[in-house]
């Protein structure tokens, strides 16, 4: 967290990890340039992109489920709250045209708050309640609020590979794992199949 004078009142800037993902065309062309749009709206005078992965094709998830993605992670730094920050990443989306049908589906825009400081949100408590969801229940139950780290970053290696690209030691907060170690402990096959595509 930092502090910074702006105008006659101190504002205090947190950094964000979010990810963003792509597996149809929208307005702005292909997935590939539907990522790229939603970035360029993503920086606002609240929210700044400090840093950004390459972009990557990843498999869609679950398999089967729609042609390939194109995702990448960004830092940013907000004076946002994590649940504003959520709400402008959910204003984007539905800018760009993003509709919540179907899960785990194909979409024209994802954007995921995967970390927020090294805040665990709510509590400590529903945190692990997600993380030990088991994997059957996964995709009948969502959360209803937000939860921080992403209950699922750990796993997913369309995250974790260019999360990997842009901060390999950023360390979980609740796991105490860095992102190196996380990828590490990902099956070979998935690691394989994202592919920088820069």
């Amino acid at each position: 967290m930092r502090m910074l004078q702006v105008g006659n009142r101190p504002r205090t800037f947190t950094k964000g990890l979010v990810a963003v993902g792509s597996n149809l065309p929208s307005s702005a062309g292909d997935a590939r340039d539907t990522v790229l749009f939603a970035l360029g709206l993503l920086a606002d005078d609240s929210v700044g992109i400090t840093a950004q992965s390459r972009l990557f094709q990843t498999p869609a998830f679950p398999v089967g489920a729609g042609p390939d993605f194109v995702n990448a992670v960004v830092e940013v730094e907000t004076d946002l709250s994590a649940e504003a920050l959520l709400a402008h990443l959910h204003k984007i989306e539905a800018l760009i045209g993003r509709t919540r049908e179907t899960r785990w589906g194909a979409r024209v825009i994802d954007l995921d708050l995967l970390a927020f400081a090294d805040l665990v949100l709510p509590d400590v408590a529903t945190l692990k309640h997600w993380l030990e969801l088991p994997p059957h229940e996964r995709g009948m139950q969502a959360p209803d609020q937000l939860i921080l780290p992403h209950p699922r970053m750990q796993e997913r290696g369309f995250v974790l590979i260019p999360l990997m690209d842009l901060a390999p030691d950023w360390r979980h907060p609740y796991l105490g794992l860095t992102v190196r170690q996380m990828v590490e402990k990902l099956p070979k096959a998935e690691k394989a199949a994202v592919i920088a595509l820069d």
